[in-house]
């Protein structure tokens, strides 16, 4: 069994029992303003897209299929949240993604179910699953059920918004508080890479995992961030993909 290992001088393991935080394990020192902005970006993008639903009467334009591997994603990584305290903001945001990420999923297939776009979110998430699944199993920092869940987590939410922008690409086009969610989204996960820099030249700390997972799903956004940018940002219209 290939286990990683983080470049530490103090027993790593020991660490990680004693916090395993939102989407980077941290001690509560470890907070900077890089972790603070990226956790901010993450709550704005869920708090967007809860307003767009629920003002708009709609979903549409939404992956449903993404929000689902968004809530399988959180729950395999917060299952210690009621064995394992850090501090009150870790309790309470960790609650939070696990309550709008349920809400996303109950707003869309039954709240507002008739404006889901079926036909076009059909990206098969079985392909995102099993291979998450496997590499956790293969590649993780220990071999106990809490660790290989909150790496089958990580890995997976790297791939989750692939249905989202597989969706993006069928329809062509995406509402601009669409385009801010996916932006904000996306903006969470590059400033979790800030953060690890941050770490490393401040701490040695360095986890492999969550930083190659992570520069993974900023890759995924690559194209999206330029016509955020370039469409939405600079010209004030819809997202639309080029032809």
């Amino acid at each position: 069994m290939l286990l990683t290992k983080r470049i530490k001088q103090e027993s790593e393991f020991e660490k990680v029992q004693k916090c395993i935080d939102l989407g980077d394990r941290n001690d509560p020192a470890a907070m900077n303003i890089f972790r603070l902005a990226a956790d901010s970006s993450h709550l704005i993008a869920i708090l967007i897209l809860l307003a767009k639903m629920w003002k708009t009467r709609s979903c549409a334009g939404i992956s449903g299929r993404s929000q689902i591997l968004f809530a399988i994603v959180f729950t395999a990584r917060y299952l210690d949240l009621m064995t394992n305290y850090v501090s009150l903001y870790n309790s309470v945001m960790k609650v939070f993604f696990l309550v709008s990420s349920y809400g996303t999923v109950y707003l869309m297939w039954w709240k507002f179910r008739a404006t889901y776009d079926r036909n076009h979110d059909t990206f098969r998430v079985e392909l995102l699953l099993a291979p998450a699944a496997v590499i956790a199993l293969l590649i993780n920092h220990e071999f106990t059920v809490v660790e290989i869940c909150w790496t089958f987590s990580i890995y997976l939410e790297s791939v989750a918004i692939m249905p989202q922008l597989f969706m993006l690409s069928r329809t062509g086009s995406a509402e601009t508080i669409t385009a801010h969610y996916l932006f904000a989204l996306g903006l969470y996960r590059a400033l979790y890479i800030l953060n690890w820099i941050y770490r490393y030249y401040t701490e040695t700390f360095f986890d492999p995992i969550a930083v190659v997972a992570g520069i993974l799903q900023t890759v995924l956004y690559a194209d999206f961030f330029y016509l955020y940018v370039t469409r939405v940002i600079r010209q004030r219209r819809n997202l639309e993909l080029p032809a």
